[in-house]
C-alpha cells in the first residue's frame, strides 16, 4: 500500500509539472491567447469523439486521477521512479490521444458526407427555397451523422431570426474544417446576395471530393507505416518492462545511467513515432475559419 501511495504521489505530482506547462497561467497575453485556444480545441475534440457533455475541467481531472493510478501501479510492481513518471505521463495523455484519435475517425466520416450536404443545398436553393430553409432542412433530409447538428442549427434559427449566429454555433458544433469553408459561403450568401451561389457550392463540392479520394488512398497505403511505427515503439518497452521485473534490473534502472538510458529511449520513441506518423498521413486541414 505504501508503495502503490508513493507511485500515485509521484504521477500526480508529475501530472501537475506536465498541467502547468501546457496550461501556463498567465496574465500578461490578451483573453484569446494559448490557453483559450488549447481549451477550444479540446473543446471541439470533445465534441467530436461524442463527449460534448463532458466539461473541460472534468475531463482534466480525469487525466489526474488516470495519471495517479498508472503511476501507482507501475511504482508497486516495478519500484523504479523514471518508469513510475513515465506511467503517469502515459496515464494522463491515454484519455487525450483516445479522443483526438475518435475526433480524427469522426473527421474523416464526415468528410466523405459534406459533398452531399452541399448538393442537398444547391437542390434546394434551385427550387427555390430561402436559404436559411434549405440549411434547417438538412435537420431531416441530410446525412444521419451531421442531422443532430443541423437539428441545434433550426433550433437556434427559430430562437433567434439570427441566420448568422446560428451558422457561428452550427461551425462551433461541428469543429469541421469542411464545413467552415460551407459555412463561410453561405454567409458571405447571405450578406453580399447575387445568383452565383449555386455555382459556388458546385465547384466547392467538386473541390471537397477530389480531396477526400486523394486522402482516401494516401490513408489506405500509408497505412503499413503507421502500424509498423506502433510495433517499433511498443516492441522496445516491453522489453523494458520484462527486464524490470527482476529486483537487480530494477536496481539498476534506478541508478543515473539507467535513468539516463530510460529518458533518452523514451525521447527517441516519441520523436521516431512522430516521423513515422508525419511520413504515413496527409496534414490534417487547419480550421482558418473559426
Amino acid at each position: 500500500m505504501i508503495a502503490i501511495a508513493l507511485g500515485a504521489l509521484v504521477g500526480l505530482g508529475g501530472v501537475l509539472i506536465v498541467v502547468s506547462m501546457v496550461f501556463p497561467h498567465t496574465t500578461i497575453l490578451p483573453k484569446r491567447t494559448t490557453q483559450g485556444r488549447l481549451a477550444r480545441e479540446l473543446r471541439t475534440r470533445l465534441s467530436l469523439s461524442g463527449l460534448g457533455m463532458v466539461p473541460v475541467p472534468a475531463f482534466i481531472v480525469a487525466c489526474v486521477l488516470l495519471a495517479g493510478v498508472a503511476g501507482g501501479i507501475v511504482q508497486a510492481m516495478f519500484g523504479i521512479v523514471v518508469l513510475t513518471l513515465l506511467a503517469a505521463l502515459g496515464g494522463a495523455l491515454t484519455p487525450l490521444l483516445i479522443v483526438t484519435w475518435r475526433a480524427r475517425a469522426t473527421r474523416r466520416t464526415h468528410r466523405m458526407l459534406w459533398p452531399d450536404v452541399v448538393d442537398h443545398l444547391v437542390s434546394s436553393i434551385r427550387a427555390g427555397t430561402a436559404l436559411p430553409e434549405a440549411v434547417a432542412q438538412l435537420a431531416d433530409a441530410g446525412p444521419d451523422a451531421l442531422r443532430a447538428s443541423f437539428r441545434g442549427f433550426a433550433r437556434d434559427y427559430r430562437t433567434s431570426a439570427s441566420f448568422g449566429g446560428a451558422l457561428d454555433r452550427l461551425k462551433n458544433d461541428l469543429g469541421d474544417p469542411v464545413a467552415d469553408r460551407i459555412i463561410e459561403t453561405l454567409k458571405m450568401a447571405r450578406d453580399v446576395g447575387g445568383t452565383e451561389l449555386p455555382g459556388v457550392l458546385r465547384s466547392l463540392s467538386a473541390a471537397i471530393r477530389e480531396d477526400s479520394g486523394i486522402r482516401s488512398e494516401v490513408d489506405a497505403r500509408q497505412s503499413w507505416v503507421r502500424n509498423a511505427a506502433k510495433l517499433g515503439v511498443a516492441a522496445p518497452w516491453l522489453i523494458l518492462f520484462l527486464l524490470a521485473s527482476r529486483p537487480e534490473a530494477a536496481a539498476a534502472y534506478n541508478s543515473p545511467i539507467g535513468i539516463t538510458v530510460i529518458v533518452a529511449g523514451a525521447v527517441v520513441s516519441v520523436v521516431a513515432y512522430r516521423f513515422m506518423l508525419a511520413l504515413g498521413r496527409l496534414p490534417e486541414e487547419r480550421r482558418w475559419f473559426r
